[in-house]
């Protein structure tokens, strides 16, 4: 009787330990898993904020250009690569030595979408 208890209890903690070691196991996949899912979605996100950046920074391209006939594509490309890289913060001499066009052609091409903080607080103090 003795022996059959103890026998049952050691085979009580074999497959306690079993079963803590093949949950460590599926746990461990399920985070793999959810890494993984992580990551497509993060990427998912990503490529969805350039997509709405483009559709912004197009539709201030059109808004500026309304009731003219928009340039070749390359100039809209231009453009968009310009103002997207000026509203995120660089300097003209950057966006100019990556696009390899003179400081002054990209100042020329970004004039009408550069606000400056005159125009914005007479807009603001007019209402």
């Amino acid at each position: 009787m003795e022996w059959t208890l103890a026998i049952l209890f050691g085979a009580a903690i074999l497959l306690l330990i079993l079963s803590f070691i093949k949950s460590k196991q599926s746990s461990s996949k399920i985070e793999q898993q959810m890494d993984q899912l992580s990551f497509s979605l993060m990427d998912e996100v990503y490529e969805l904020q350039q997509k709405i950046r483009n559709v912004e920074i197009d539709a201030e391209i059109t808004a500026q250009e309304a009731g003219i006939l928009a340039g070749s594509s390359k100039r809209r490309i231009l453009l968009r690569d310009a103002l997207d890289l000026h509203k995120r913060g660089y300097s003209f001499e950057s966006i100019a030595a990556k696009n390899q066009l003179t400081k002054n052609e990209i100042e020329h091409l970004l004039a009408p979408y550069i606000k400056t903080k005159e125009e914005r607080s007479k807009v603001a103090n007019d209402m």
